[in-house]
């Protein structure tokens, strides 16, 4: 097959940059439902124009590339050993072009391979079968989504639900509480593919095949339709909505399937996707190795095209770092920040580096600053320069147990990432004079597009391209505080209203 290679890695590259049409629209549904004026709309905004900007740069969507995952069926007599090391080629080649993040770090060392290939990675799945033609499904998982996913065994109290049993109404509160418990923090609105059934492996399996499915589609079995039908209209009166920050769409698709149990085990998984929903498929003819049809581009599709006006942000507070504390005390939960001037990437390994350190010497002055929990997609210029190539927020949570301690030893005054954080750092923030910070989850060209230019980089050798120190020079950076000095937390109030709904819903409906 010729031209095997050159196909995955087309597939590879639209399926980074370019959300497929089914997806598009359900984006565009939220968007139309959403309140004038308010954060959630801000947001589907910000996200409606970072996918045209991918769209038209051909730049990832997102800058956390995943795990990137493949599902193919194959003829028999095809060699798959030569398919799966043209996948490797074409994985390689679209990380050393910036369309994907070196992602893959191996567990023991923590060193990053660089080329997102490595132990069980890229993952390809082989199924022979007796048509005459190649079908491939690729996925884009990011961490943040991938983290949100949760398994159940059966039966099982959940809070506010009270027991889940082995019964049809025991899957349905396993999923609301599911999107409960994801609140913004996966990119919400997202989606879900359960599994229910199988062993443990089965089941997790079953539920991420279901993210394959279209949208828009109707599960042929009436009694799962009909629950996924439920999930849809329940998931919204949660309220969770866009990020998290509240709003009339929290859910854009629920998908399930089964599979067959063991009497001692009854599993429910849940695989949760977020908005940036980067799956693709594509027919592949057998003899040449090119792509003959995209799976989800239907005869007479129409990819969704989102007109935009300057997007309105009303009443918004410039920041320009080194921040005093009563600039940052007179913040308070809701404002709309925007940005100039330096901030400092800095996420998982930094945040533990810098929590052990004994000296409290950074390797750049802290004190005053931001410190932006992003994971960039880079590249060097023809002169050599770095330059961003996507930079949107990761999940803040995993810096829980750094965060506080790091804001208060270094001078810290505010953090950008997505999600929220815990009691810990709110209480630091309370008493030390700091905020948080909301970026658009996801949104990495949206946000990459506001920094003018890189003017240094730390602990790049020792922790490659994700997990360093980038110095960037940021103009029109805008983010929402939900985590103010005063004690308040947007994330904890949501939670705390989308957990008196979900109490609402524990009786028995199936």
């Amino acid at each position: 097959m010729k031209y095997f290679e050159d196909s995955m890695y087309e597939l590879i590259v639209k399926a980074a940059t370019d959300l497929p049409p089914d997806v598009g629209r359900a984006i565009a549904t939220a968007r139309k439902n959403a309140k004038i004026g308010s954060t959630s709309l801000m947001a589907l905004d910000a996200i409606t124009e970072n996918n045209a900007m991918a769209l038209e740069d051909i730049n990832p969507l997102c800058q956390d590339t995943g795990l990137p995952s493949f599902k193919i069926f194959v003829p028999v007599n095809i060699n798959q050993i030569q398919m799966k090391k043209s996948i490797e080629k074409a994985i390689a080649r679209a990380t050393a072009d910036t369309k994907l993040r070196p992602n893959a770090v191996e567990p023991i060392s923590g060193i990053n391979s660089g080329d997102n290939l490595g132990a069980g990675l890229p993952v390809v799945e082989f199924h022979q079968w007796e048509e005459d033609y190649i079908d491939v499904f690729f996925m884009l998982k990011g961490g943040g989504s991938e983290n949100k996913s949760i398994q159940y065994s059966l039966p099982t109290e959940l809070p506010g639900l009270g027991v889940a049993g082995r019964d049809l109404d025991g899957i349905r509160k396993c999923i609301l509480h599911a999107v409960y418990q994801a609140q913004g923090q996966g990119c919400s609105p997202g989606f879900l593919g359960v599994g229910v059934g199988g062993d443990r492996l089965g089941s997790y399996k079953t539920a991420k095949e279901q993210l394959f499915r279209f949208v828009d589609d109707v599960n042929p079995d009436e009694t799962l339709a009909a629950v996924e039908d439920y999930i849809m209209e329940k998931a919204q009166d949660l309220g969770i909505g866009t990020l998290g920050f509240g709003g009339e769409t929290t859910l854009l698709s629920c998908k399930i399937g089964v599979m067959n149990r063991l009497p001692a085990s009854y599993f429910i998984s849940v695989a949760y996707m977020c908005w940036a929903f980067r799956r693709l498929g594509a027919q592949i003819n057998p003899e040449t190795g090119e792509i003959t049809k995209w799976t989800y581009e239907r005869e007479n599709d129409v990819q969704v095209a989102e007109e935009l006006q300057n997007i309105t942000v009303p009443n918004v507070i410039t920041l320009k770092p080194p921040l005093s504390e009563d600039v940052i005390r007179s913040l308070k939960v809701g404002d709309i920040v925007s940005i100039e001037g330096l901030i400092y990437t800095g996420r998982d390994q930094v945040h533990k580096y810098l929590f052990d350190k004994e000296d409290n010497i950074a390797p750049v002055d802290l004190n005053g600053q931001i410190i932006y929990h992003c994971g960039p997609v880079m590249a060097k210029d023809e002169v050599g320069n770095w330059v961003v190539k996507a930079a949107g927020p990761t999940t803040s949570s995993r810096e829980e147990p750094y965060q506080g301690d790091v804001m208060k030893r270094y001078g810290v005054r505010a953090v950008i990432g997505k999600g929220g954080m815990g009691e810990a750092t709110l209480k630091a923030m309370k008493e030390f004079g700091g905020v948080y910070l909301n970026g658009i989850g996801g949104a990495a060209q949206y946000h990459a597009k506001t920094i003018k230019s890189v003017v240094g980089v730390d602990l790049l050798d020792e922790f490659g391209v994700p997990e360093a120190i980038w110095h960037m020079n940021v103009d029109g950076f805008n983010a929402i505080v939900t985590m103010d000095a005063h004690g308040n937390s947007l994330h904890s109030d949501v939670s705390d209203r989308s957990f008196k709904s979900l109490i609402s819903m524990a009786d028995k409906v199936f």
